[in-house]
């Protein structure tokens, strides 16, 4: 009878065990599924989304004029015979300019594809990332949460395309995501696997040059962590993990202020990123956080994330470095964890959002703060949704916590989605922020502005465009006050064989420049591609991200065209160009212009790289006549007798 009950005893606990095996194999097969279809539906929502609001802005194709510069053998360069850096991401002008050479497609839907594709690559590394910071599938069902909540915001899904780099920014931040857990959670690190790691880290600067302090925060823990056992000393690891780091953005730096003469691209010295305008910036702020309420699923998901947190069993790096000895080593040992990795992006977002406070934010909605959302939304752009072992009757208050934050991200997503911040449509209110997808689809008529050919309906580019076919002798195309047509300065006798050439000097380089040949100079009164325009002083009350602008007497001077009446414009002043011409006379200016105009040699390319921060920090009065005497030159216009 003991043996049978014995028997009886061991055969129910051998079911038992057998039951919660299946029971354990079923749940890991629902938790794999519901990742992976989250992913998928993550993903497919953000490509649909960002295919039907597709366009590329007029900023966009200020970077295709650089690639077909590229592609025609004339360098990185805007205008053929000026060495201008006018694109802020250098990696994003060689990637569009690599697959534009690879295909031999049209570059407009070569940087529509590229575009739209790392858009979902973000999310769907931002997820992969995430899922190993909350333990992978094993003891949970990880659900989409903060991914949902960023591409619900509709100007993520404009920016999804648009020409810019914002989908390489938030590509490389949630690849640098998924890398830097990789790191923290693997058993052996090998040394190539760390190496491919620092470069990639190492390349911040070039994706765009505010994610410096990203990528700068990622090397100092890497740096500083505990390394991988290898054949090599520690002082030789970490000097090939500086190295690794720092060759390529190093290697571009130097060639950057040799070619260009600066030490960052002229779009910050046009837009004078070191500036201040804190009431802007949070001006700028409210117009994303403010229409969408978005601050109610940013508290949502921290509080999510805290229970969440609370409720992991996973083990954390702490618990491996509890027997080390000192201080130090414990905070070296804590910097390979998820949860340095987790300060890491919060930390990173803060900081940018702060510096996006700082310089005034943009002109564009929702699109300088969308890497930082980005980045506060990684740490729970999925959560995880423990079952409890008894059942739904045995949950307990974080289950219940971490549930309604999902449904209650859900239901804001879909409220969010559908909204519209901006209703002004072409009209710039008063903040100077415009939603601007709209803004060129309503100007221009078509509901996906994609080539350069459907800007030619935007006021004033078809008339610019027949109007230098018109005029095969050249000349300066300046926009009336009105902005109702051409004014065309021509140039002086005699003409050479084949004209003068024309420059085009307008606000909006991207649809001018492409819809005319490379050898047209298209300039700038804000500077993004016109050094002279970009070392002005910043204008107080401008609108902000054009803040600049630079009088057309200058731009008479410069490009050589009559400057006497009745061939100048009728609005422009002879004394005004005159005393212009006195001004760029200054040797400080002088050697500014010829360090992006005189021909590369490595003597030019030598006193480039040595002057490239004084270059960097050089300004000039706007009006000609203080310019002159900031200068301490003679007036050529003598003042009127008292």
């Amino acid at each position: 009878m003991l043996v049978e009950g014995a028997e009886r005893t061991g055969d129910e606990a051998e079911r038992t065990a057998n039951a919660q095996a299946r029971s354990a194999s079923s749940f890991q097969r629902l938790s794999r599924a519901t990742f992976v279809g989250g992913i998928a539906l993550t993903a497919a929502l953000f490509a649909v989304g960002g295919w039907q609001r597709r366009w590329i802005a007029d900023d966009g194709l200020i970077v295709l004029r650089t690639v077909r510069n590229l592609l025609a053998g004339y360098g990185p360069v805007f205008n053929m015979d000026e060495r201008v850096e006018t694109n802020t991401s250098t990696a994003w002008t060689y990637i569009v300019w690599f697959f534009s050479w690879l295909t031999q497609a049209r570059l407009e839907y070569v940087v529509l594809g590229i575009a739209l594709t790392l858009s979902v690559a973000a999310m769907v590394f931002a997820m992969l990332g995430t899922a190993r910071l909350w333990g992978g599938t094993k003891s949970a069902l990880l659900l989409p949460a903060g991914a949902l909540v960023y591409i619900a915001v509709p100007p993520a899904r404009d920016y999804a395309t648009s020409g810019l780099e914002s989908s390489l920014v938030i590509c490389w931040l949630g690849a640098l995501w998924w890398l830097m857990l990789r790191w923290t959670q693997a058993e052996r690190v090998r040394l190539a696997g760390l190496l491919g790691l620092v470069f990639f880290a190492g390349l911040a600067p070039l994706i765009r040059p505010e994610m410096t302090l990203v990528g700068a925060l990622a090397l100092l823990m890497i740096f500083f962590a505990p390394l991988p056992r290898t054949r090599f000393r520690p002082i030789v690891l970490r000097a090939g993990i500086v190295a690794a780091a720092g060759l390529v953005p190093l290697g571009y730096q130097i060639w950057r202020m040799g070619y260009y003469g600066l030490p960052y691209p002229n779009t910050a010295v046009a837009k004078d990123a070191g500036g201040a305008k804190w009431s802007q910036g949070f001006t700028y702020l409210w117009d994303l956080v403010g229409p969408y309420f978005l601050w109610i699923p940013l508290l949502v998901l921290l509080i999510a994330g805290v229970v969440a947190a609370r409720a992991t069993n996973a083990p954390a790096a702490s618990d491996k470095s509890a027997a080390a000895e000192g201080r130090l080593r414990r905070f070296s040992a804590w910097l390979r964890s998820p949860a340095a990795v987790v300060t890491l992006v919060l930390v990173s977002g803060f900081l940018l959002t702060v510096y996006a406070l700082r310089v005034g934010g943009d002109f564009m909605h929702g699109r300088m703060l969308l890497p930082q959302l980005f980045l506060l939304l990684l740490p729970v752009s999925v959560i995880p949704l423990r079952l409890p072992e008894g059942g739904l009757r045995a949950a307990n208050w974080s289950f219940a916590v971490i549930l309604i934050a999902w449904l209650g991200t859900l239901g804001w997503a879909l409220f969010a989605s559908g909204t519209t911040a901006i209703k002004t449509g072409t009209k710039i209110s008063s903040s100077g922020i415009v939603d601007e997808r709209v803004y060129y689809v309503l100007n221009t008529g078509h509901d996906h502005p994609i080539r350069a050919s459907d800007y030619l309906d935007y006021p004033r580019i078809r008339a610019m465009v027949n109007n230098i076919q018109e005029t095969p002798n050249g000349g300066l195309l300046l926009n009336s006050p009105s902005f109702m047509f051409w004014y065309i300065a021509p140039p002086p006798q005699p003409i050479p064989d084949g004209g003068a050439g024309h420059t085009v000097y307008f606000l909006n380089l991207g649809m001018t420049s492409m819809n005319v040949p490379l050898d047209v100079r298209v300039i700038d009164q804000m500077g993004l591609a016109y050094p002279l325009a970009a070392h002005t002083e910043r204008l107080v009350d401008g609108r902000i991200g054009h803040d600049k602008s630079l009088y057309p007497d200058w731009v008479v001077v410069d490009s050589g065209m009559v400057d006497r009446k009745p061939w100048m414009p009728w609005y422009l002043d002879e004394k005004w160009v005159l005393q212009a011409r006195t001004a760029m006379s200054c040797p400080d200016t002088q050697a500014l212009l010829v360090s992006s105009r005189d021909p590369l040699t490595f003597e030019r390319f030598r006193h480039n790289l040595r002057n490239a921060l004084s270059f960097a920090k050089y300004r000039i009065d706007r009006v000609p006549k203080y310019e002159i005497e900031r200068c301490g030159l003679v007036d050529p216009i003598p003042p009127p007798p008292n």
